[in-house]
């Protein structure tokens, strides 16, 4: 496996029961087993394709007791009788990612431990956390292949904690770590100095815009200014 689906690995609690939503090759709950790390997954794809790739991969691995392949959307694939407690949806935006587990909590779905790694809009995933009494636990901040990600893992809890805008934007668990390994540090920089570039590409269109949306405008604004003093906060 690559490092992303590694971290993602370390994140699973020993003994957990996982769906692993838009799984394409099974890679994940395939190494999960393998280890011995859990006994029982489900793999699940929106996409014929990618879910009989899974499914060759399982039988390759004779794993198929042990995972099972689910074709459908989302968590519509998850029944509560599978008592699946850890969810891991990687590799999608942040919006379907909240649209997912909108739609599982709607069908009154309360996973114990959500692993969540957003190819972009990690701040709306923050938020959603939050609303639905999740707290992150942990946060990883990668890069491989050129790509930076981050990887959020969330524990459900009885009462909201809030977190601060500045939270949200970055991540708290990723602020912590920020300038503690140098390695860490410079993939931080990199990810914010291109953000930073950016919003204010953004800001100039959305200023010569006709019809100004000045919400959106003032939003843009207010992460620059939150990008810019994280830059000059070296503590």
């Amino acid at each position: 496996m690559n490092l992303r689906l590694n971290t993602l690995a370390q994140m699973v609690e020993p003994g957990s029961r996982v769906a692993d939503i838009g799984t394409d090759h099974a890679y994940l709950p395939i190494e999960l087993v393998k280890n011995k790390q859990i006994n029982y997954a489900i793999a699940s794809d929106i996409a014929k394709g990618p879910l009989q790739n899974a499914k060759n991969d399982i039988a390759e691995a004779r794993l198929q007791g042990k995972i099972e392949t689910r074709l459908g959307p989302g968590l519509s694939t998850v029944n509560h009788n599978d008592d699946i407690d850890t969810v891991v949806i990687a590799g999608m935006g942040g919006k379907l990612i909240t649209d997912i587990l909108d739609d599982a909590w709607n069908k009154h779905f309360c996973f114990k431990t959500l692993i969540l790694e957003p190819n972009i809009g990690e701040p709306g995933v923050r938020k959603w956390l939050m609303g639905h009494k999740y707290q992150i636990v942990t946060e990883k901040l990668i890069v491989e292949s050129g790509h930076t990600y981050e990887l959020i893992k969330a524990r459900a809890v009885k009462k909201r904690i809030n977190l601060s805008e500045k939270k949200i934007l970055f991540g708290p668990y990723i602020l912590k770590e920020k300038n503690s390994i140098f390695y860490q540090k410079s993939i931080f920089y990199q990810k914010w100095e291109n953000q930073l570039a950016y919003h204010k590409k953004l800001l100039l269109d959305l200023n010569k815009a006709k019809k100004k949306d000045l919400q959106h405008i003032n939003q843009v604004k207010q992460e620059i200014k939150l990008i810019e003093g994280e830059f000059n906060d070296k503590s």
